[in-house]
């Protein structure tokens, strides 16, 4: 395939398989027809040919805006793209190279490339302070903290599974109705800032514990006389508040053996950095988070960028080398 037959390759993955809107496939398409085009211009025929440093200089390009002009013989793939005519800000130059990124592992993932030669590329820095999380291994521990065996247990082990498995604010999750889950075909119906909608999936362990939960002795031993369509329920049979959620995650943090503050959000901000970690692109995890700006979304690569650090300086051989 040419260049312009596997972005079109990649877009139709977004479609079908992933679910994305048209839209954000469109945004995907654009980001990377540009790069592609600016690949082209530096003498590079086909996918298998880009290189790392292609990457450095588009980045430096996007940067610097030098006046990049297309020729006759470019093909179909970078006469869609513009030309760079202007410097474009770190929040857009974050954005086009996690498009990249995503696509690039699409490359490899589909054979086309056996490396991925976005592996090394640095995005613009950012000042802004990194959202604290959890480590996989204390999400783990907190989830199974509340016990199966009591209605108490069924509940916040629903809320925990689910805040964590599909990325939820607090409000969000408190505010689900029975009307809003489809468990048949995972996913949920949330109203998040601004009264807007939108469809986030539900994971397995998540559809479990709510099927658990739904089940008696779990929500039903909540329901009293004039009970509505709340999904989680208190003790008088409401919906339970935000801030009762919170003292109850305190309780289950503190007996996952968590000593640091565990605070609704963090579980929120775990799901963006591991599904990252894991190799979900930026978009998606935007329409999951419900951002309406990607840079919103962009802190999380700053998240998993100081982790890896983290990890090389703890278990390197060379880590405690002296010099001199």
């Amino acid at each position: 395939m040419g260049m312009e037959e596997e972005i079109d390759d990649f877009i139709a993955v977004l479609l079908t398989e992933h679910g994305l809107s048209k839209n954000t496939a469109l945004a995907y398409e654009k980001d990377i027809s540009q790069f592609a085009a600016f690949a082209t211009q530096r003498g590079r025929g086909g996918w298998q040919d880009v290189q790392r440093e292609d990457v450095a200089a588009w980045t430096t390009a996007l940067s610097d805006a030098p006046p990049l002009r297309h020729s006759s013989e470019v093909p179909a793939t970078a006469a869609k793209a513009p030309a760079i005519r202007q410097p474009v800000n770190a929040r857009t130059l974050a954005r086009k190279l996690s498009a990249l990124r995503t696509f690039a592992k699409h490359l490899v993932a589909t054979g086309v490339r056996r490396d991925d030669f976005t592996a090394l590329a640095e995005g613009p820095r950012t000042r802004r302070p990194l959202p604290d999380t959890l480590s996989e291994a204390e999400v783990g521990r907190l989830l199974e903290a509340p016990p199966l065996n009591t209605p108490h247990g069924l509940r916040d082990r629903a809320m925990l599974e689910l805040m964590y498995g599909s990325g939820l604010r607090v409000s969000e999750l408190c505010g689900l109705t029975l009307q809003s889950v489809d468990l048949e075909e995972g996913f949920l119906r949330v109203l998040g800032k601004g009264a807007k909608e939108r469809v986030v999936p539900v994971g397995r362990k998540s559809i479990e514990a709510l099927r658990n939960y739904l089940s008696s002795p779990g929500r039903p031993f909540f329901v009293r006389k004039g009970t509505g369509s709340a999904l989680f329920l208190s003790e008088r049979g409401v919906a339970l508040s935000r801030k009762t959620f919170w003292v109850h995650l305190k309780g289950w943090a503190r007996d996952a053996g968590i000593t640091r503050p565990v605070k609704p959000h963090l579980l929120r901000h775990s799901f963006a950095t591991h599904l990252l970690a894991h190799g979900a692109g930026l978009r998606e995890i935007q329409e999951m988070l419900g951002h309406a700006d990607i840079s919103t979304t962009e802190i999380y690569t700053a998240v998993e960028r100081k982790r890896l650090v983290e990890l090389h300086a703890k278990h390197h051989p060379r880590r405690a080398m002296r010099v001199g």
